[in-house]
């Protein structure tokens, strides 16, 4: 691993993408110019340059992942790796909310009634 290691800086976005807090370089890209990526408390670009002891708070798919920059590294390595290469302070994931049941109809008992329908989008409360 030592010739993944980096001794100066490296862009935000494509440390990002090796450490595996984003599946793709360009979506960490794209998360950093729609203003979802701060450095250090600062709004970053993805040509930002992270240094260890940066905290970088990336939000991504309705989480806010919290890290603290322990090792820079440039290319994309397996996940027990990149996991050394970062401190997590991220909040535990919210719990997973138990998915309403969906309303199952009676098999052969065709297409719901208008007033089923309207039924169902009121059991169902977002529509």
């Amino acid at each position: 691993m030592a010739s993944d290691e980096e001794t100066g800086p490296v862009r935000v976005d494509s440390w990002i993408w090796s450490v595996r807090l984003t599946k793709t370089r360009s979506q960490a890209a794209t998360a950093c110019r729609a203003g979802h990526v701060r450095v250090n408390g600062e709004r970053a670009k993805p040509a930002q340059t992270v240094r260890p002891g940066d905290e970088v708070r990336l939000r991504l798919a309705g989480r806010e992942r919290i890290v603290v920059v322990s090792r820079i590294i440039r290319k994309r390595v397996g996940a027990p790796v990149a996991a050394e290469c970062y401190v997590d302070n991220s909040p535990p994931p919210p719990p997973l909310v138990a998915l309403a049941a969906v309303p199952v109809r009676d098999r052969g008992a065709g297409r719901p009634t208008k007033r089923d329908r309207r039924e169902l989008e009121r059991l169902q409360g977002d529509r």
